[in-house]
C-alpha cells in the first residue's frame, strides 16, 4: 500500500467523520423548541466505504490486546489490517478471527515500544478500505 493511497483514505474518512459528528447533536434552536434541519454526512467515495472500530480505544498499556471490528462496506472480505504510517509498528501479532464482510473481527497487541499519541488503523476489504484513529495513553 503506498503513502498516497493511505493519505487519501485517511483524509476522506476523517472528513466524513467530522461531517457526521455534527449531524446527530442537538442545536440551540432544538433546545428552544424550534425545528432545525439536519443533513446527512456525504457517503464516502467507492473504495473508502469499509467501517472499522478498535476497542478498547483509548488504550492504556503497552502490549494490551485490542479488537478490530467493522464491516466491509460492499468489499469482498477482510484481507488485512495495517496500523501507523511512519514505518514503526503500532500493532503486532495481527490475527484475522472472522473475515465476514458484514461483521469482521481481528485481534492484535499494541507494540511494547508504543507511546502516547494518535495513529491510524486501516483495514483492506478487497475493494474497500476503512480507517479509524487509535488513541494511546501509556
Amino acid at each position: 500500500m503506498n503513502k498516497r493511497l493511505i493519505t487519501a483514505i485517511a483524509g476522506v474518512s476523517l472528513t466524513a467523520g467530522m461531517f457526521g459528528l455534527g449531524a446527530g447533536g442537538a442545536s440551540a434552536s432544538d433546545q428552544a423548541g424550534t425545528t432545525a434541519v439536519v443533513t446527512a454526512a456525504p457517503k464516502p467515495p467507492k473504495g473508502a466505504r469499509a467501517v472499522v472500530q478498535v476497542g478498547p480505544n483509548p488504550t492504556t498499556e503497552r502490549g494490551q490486546e485490542v479488537t478490530i471490528t467493522g464491516n466491509c462496506g460492499g468489499g469482498e472480505k477482510l484481507k488485512a489490517v495495517f496500523a501507523g504510517v511512519t514505518g514503526k509498528p503500532v500493532l503486532k501479532n495481527i490475527r484475522i478471527i472472522d473475515d465476514n464482510p458484514e461483521r469482521f473481527v481481528a485481534k492484535a497487541r499494541l507494540d511494547s515500544r508504543i507511546g502516547n499519541g494518535v495513529g491510524p488503523v486501516f483495514v483492506d476489504c478487497g475493494g474497500e478500505m476503512g480507517v479509524t484513529l487509535l488513541v494511546t495513553h501509556v
